[in-house]
């Protein structure tokens, strides 16, 4: 094929000058990995090793954009690829959880969040600026707080702190709980629905020989109460559940807005993300 001259080069740039990091593209797509022929892990791999070729292709729901918007528009003789990662579609709870910042392998897009479709940030491809040129854009981001939202997403995916093994054991039973009670219609359920984030903070380190824990349960600012349930006595039902223990000398918490927490306890915290929280032996 012949390369673009100059004025296919230009079609392509005026194409997608409108198009932003977390846009999608709706439909049939296909996602085209490559995978180890002796150890397949997924339905199209296999289909692939038993025709002895190394590369696969599944079906998925549309790609969502994660080239920077800046990346995107610029000259496609420049800059001539994008990443893009498959939409998937996942069930009412999980969605919820995602929007919540829950689970950091995928990201929530408010455009396509009417059809329960997510981006699964677990597998990246790379596409040329012509093949995005001729998909009908799809506006993933309706405003600056949905923009902010993804960025921060997306630095979080790479950038999330590793929990060491021995708290993932520790706070097992909290999190199953969480995770449990987290779509359910009681008090409980709507409480863990209307908190923003988990923090913790581990002091003084978590590489210490004996750590105290503090657990900020975020709440959004307009949910004060809930039912005949306090968050109070949510709180003490939370903290039951990872008593102190071995290395984890004192454990406290407290449920709280964000107005409440001081910019350090924020950045000398981490995020409890309830997908990720499993041990390397698991």
């Amino acid at each position: 094929m012949e390369p673009l001259d100059a004025a296919g080069r230009t079609r392509i740039n005026e194409a997608l000058t409108h198009w932003r990091q977390g846009d999608c593209v709706l439909g049939e797509q296909w996602f085209v990995f490559r995978m180890a022929p002796d150890a397949p892990l997924t339905e199209e791999a296999v289909t692939a090793a038993a025709n002895g070729v190394e590369s696969a292709e599944g079906a998925v729901s549309g790609f969502a954009v994660l080239s920077q918007t800046c990346d995107i528009v610029r000259n496609c003789g420049e800059r001539p690829f994008i990443e893009v990662c498959p939409l998937v579609e996942v069930d009412e709870s999980i969605l919820d959880e995602i929007e919540r910042g829950r689970r950091p392998n995928y990201a929530h897009i408010r455009g396509v969040s009417d059809l329960r479709l997510v981006a699964d940030l677990d597998r990246v491809m790379t596409v040329e600026k012509t093949v995005v040129a001729q998909w009908n854009r799809v506006a993933g981001c309706r405003d600056d707080h949905d923009a902010r939202r993804l960025s921060l997403t997306l630095a979080r995916k790479r950038a999330r702190f590793a929990f060491p093994d021995d708290f993932v054991s520790f706070v097992g039973p909290l999190k199953n709980r969480l995770s449990t009670k987290h779509g359910k219609g009681n008090d409980e359920g709507r409480a863990l629905r209307a908190l923003r984030e988990i923090r913790i903070r581990a002091t003084p380190s978590w590489d210490s020989g004996s750590i105290q824990l503090m657990f900020w349960f975020i709440r959004h600012e307009s949910q004060a109460t809930f039912g005949g349930r306090t968050w109070d006595i949510l709180l003490e039902d939370w903290l039951r559940r990872v008593p102190a223990s071995g290395r984890f000398a004192e454990v406290q918490g407290m449920v709280l807005t964000l107005d409440d927490l001081t910019a350090r306890e924020y950045v000398e915290s981490d995020p409890m993300d309830l997908d990720h929280l499993s041990s390397c032996r698991e």
